[in-house]
């Protein structure tokens, strides 16, 4: 008797345990699915800012890429709560990860802002390719036509017909003068 009791309880377990096991598969599904879709409309609003405001195909896509990649990482660690992942086996391996990652973002601090100055950049940024402009930066100060803007830089063409890399985080913090077309 004892023995169909035990029998009894394991099958609800069993039963309890696939039950739960069927949400998190639909619910993996589920935020798989809001993934994709969430991604379409925000590309579909990326093009659509970026041909409203005439930007290159090529700073659109640099945008697209940078958005869909913090996407991903939210979207991992939605689905890694919903399977209930051991964050404190991972915490070892977070640590080390990011320590190797902090000293090599401090030693190169610059890229990242670059990368952040480009996205503010592409949305803000009220110059096209093609315009004249003039960075005031003091002595320093560059004045010419926009030929390029990277993920990490403008290139700008001189009345010389040399080209000057401005460091896009630069071109954030300094004023910039459009004076002609």
């Amino acid at each position: 008797m004892i023995l169909m009791q035990d029998l009894l309880n394991t099958d609800k377990l069993n039963v309890v345990t696939n039950i739960h096991i069927y949400i998190e598969i639909g619910l993996t599904i589920l935020l798989i699915i809001l993934f994709f879709i969430t991604k379409k409309i925000v590309r579909r609003f990326i093009k659509t800012h970026a041909f409203k405001n005439k930007h290159d195909k090529s700073r659109m896509t640099y945008v697209i890429k940078l958005v869909n990649f913090g996407l991903s990482l939210i979207f991992l660690t939605l689905i890694a709560i919903v399977w209930e992942v051991s964050f404190k086996g991972l915490s070892v391996y977070f640590a080390s990860f990011f320590a190797v990652a902090g000293v090599a973002l401090f030693a190169s601090w610059s890229i990242l802002s670059n990368v952040t100055a480009y996205a503010i950049l592409f949305f803000y940024f009220p110059f096209k390719i093609g315009s004249k402009v003039k960075i005031v930066d003091g002595d320093n100060s560059v004045e010419g036509k926009i030929d390029d803007l990277t993920i990490f830089y403008i290139k700008i063409k001189l009345t010389t017909g040399e080209f000057v890399t401005y460091p896009n985080n630069l071109a954030l913090q300094k004023p910039i003068k459009e004076i002609g077309k």
